[in-house]
C-alpha cells in the first residue's frame, strides 16, 4: 500500500489541473484497500479515481483519494463460443483490449485508445463507435464501504444506461477491484456506427475481410485525427454527452437545420452535442487558458496553465448557448469536483 499526504494530483488527472489531495492511497489487492479504510477517521471524504480521464477538479481535495492498482488478469469461465475474462481495475482499459485481441477474444475493440482504467470503464460506462462497456460487461465486483462487505453486482443490477451506471449514483459508497468482462471467440464486426464505417471504407476494408486488429488500429486512427494528446494539450475526451430529444422536438429542429445530423434510440432523437456547439460557434475558441479544441468541439482543453474553474465556467458558457440556441439543454459527461 503506497500512501502520500499532501499529494499533488496534476499527474492524476488528464486535464493537467494543478490541485492536491489531503491523502492519497494505492491499494494492490482490494483486502489491502479495506484494511486501510477501516483505519480511516469516521466521516473521511473518499473519492474513488482511475486514471483521472473523466475528472475536472476545481479546487485541493479536501479527503483521501484512492486509486487501484489491482492489476490481473484471468479467465474464469470458457465455452466453445465465449470467455469470460476477470481484471483488475487498475489494468490501463485500452491494455486489456490488446491483451483480449491476443487471446483471441472480441467485443471490445470497437473502444480501443479510451484513455482510463478498467474499473472507472464500468463505472462510467465508456462508449465509442457503436459500443458501450455495458455490452460486454458480465458482473462488478466491489466493495460496499457502507454496508462493510464484498458484493457482486450482474449486469442487470448495474442499472446501465447512456454514461450511467449505479455506481455514479453512489460515488463514495463502492469501490470497484474486478470487472468481469464476456467476450466473444468468433470475430463479428461491428461496422454499424457511420464514421467506422466510412473510414473502413476509406483504408480498403469491407465486413468480410477486417479483422478484429484492423477495426483496433482504424479507431485508434480516428482517435488521434480528431483528439488531441492529453500529454501535450489537457484534456479529459468528450465533456458532453449527446442529448437525446423527443420525436416532436426533432422534427421542429430539422425543419430549421435540415443538415443536423442524428442517431435514432428507443428513447428519442440522439442529436450529436459537438454539432450543436460547432453551430453556436464554439470551435476552436480560446477564452483565457481554456478553449474549445480546433479539431473537435465536444472537447475542451487546457492551453497550459488553465485552472478547474475556468474549464468549469466556460462549459457552463457553452451549455447557456446551446440552450439559447436550439432549447437543448447538454450535459456534462466530465465529472466536475
Amino acid at each position: 500500500m503506497k500512501i502520500f499526504n499532501d499529494y499533488n494530483l496534476k499527474n492524476h488527472n488528464t486535464f493537467g489541473i494543478n490541485v492536491s489531495c489531503k491523502c492519497f492511497a494505492e491499494y494492490e489487492s482490494i483486502e489491502e484497500c479495506v484494511d486501510f479504510l477501516n483505519k480511516l477517521p469516521e466521516g473521511e471524504i473518499i473519492l474513488h479515481v482511475g486514471g483521472g480521464s473523466n475528472l475536472l477538479f476545481t479546487r485541493d481535495f479536501q479527503g483521501t483519494i484512492l486509486h487501484s492498482a489491482v492489476k490481473s488478469f484471468e479467465i474464469i469461465e470458457e465455452t466453445a463460443e465465449e470467455a469470460t475474462v476477470r481484471v483488475g481495475s487498475g489494468v490501463i482499459f485500452d491494455d486489456f483490449i490488446a491483451w483480449a485481441l491476443e487471446k483471441g477474444l472480441y467485443g471490445a475493440e470497437n473502444l480501443s485508445a479510451i484513455p482510463g482504467e478498467v474499473g472507472a470503464s464500468a463505472v462510467q460506462n465508456i462508449g465509442a463507435y457503436g459500443v458501450e462497456a455495458e455490452q460486454i460487461i458480465q458482473a462488478v465486483e466491489v466493495y460496499d464501504c457502507q454496508a462493510g462487505k464484498y458484493e457482486i453486482f450482474r449486469h442487470d443490477d448495474c442499472r446501465y444506461a447512456y454514461r450511467h451506471s449505479i455506481f455514479k449514483e453512489y460515488p463514495a459508497r463502492y469501490v470497484v477491484h474486478h470487472v468481469q468482462f464476456r467476450l466473444k471467440k468468433t470475430f463479428v464486426p461491428q461496422l454499424q456506427y457511420r464514421a467506422l464505417q466510412n473510414e473502413v471504407v476509406r483504408q480498403g476494408f469491407s465486413a468480410e475481410s477486417i479483422t478484429a486488429s484492423d477495426i483496433r488500429r482504424v479507431v485508434t486512427d480516428i482517435r488521434n485525427a480528431k483528439l488531441p494528446d492529453y500529454h501535450v494539450l489537457g484534456n479529459g475526451g468528450s465533456f458532453f454527452m449527446n442529448p437525446i430529444v423527443d420525436v416532436a422536438k426533432f422534427k421542429s429542429l430539422q425543419k430549421e437545420y435540415p443538415d443536423m445530423p442524428f442517431f435514432e434510440t428507443t428513447d428519442g432523437v440522439k442529436i450529436p452535442a459537438g454539432w450543436l456547439i460547432e453551430k453556436c460557434g464554439w470551435k476552436g475558441r480560446r477564452v483565457g487558458n481554456a478553449g474549445v479544441y480546433e479539431k473537435q468541439a465536444l472537447i475542451l482543453v487546457n492551453y497550459g496553465e488553465a485552472t478547474g474553474r475556468e474549464i468549469s465556467e466556460l462549459s457552463q458558457a457553452i451549455q447557456q448557448s446551446v440552450l439559447q440556441t436550439f432549447g437543448i439543454a447538454i450535459s456534462s459527461e466530465v465529472n466536475i469536483l
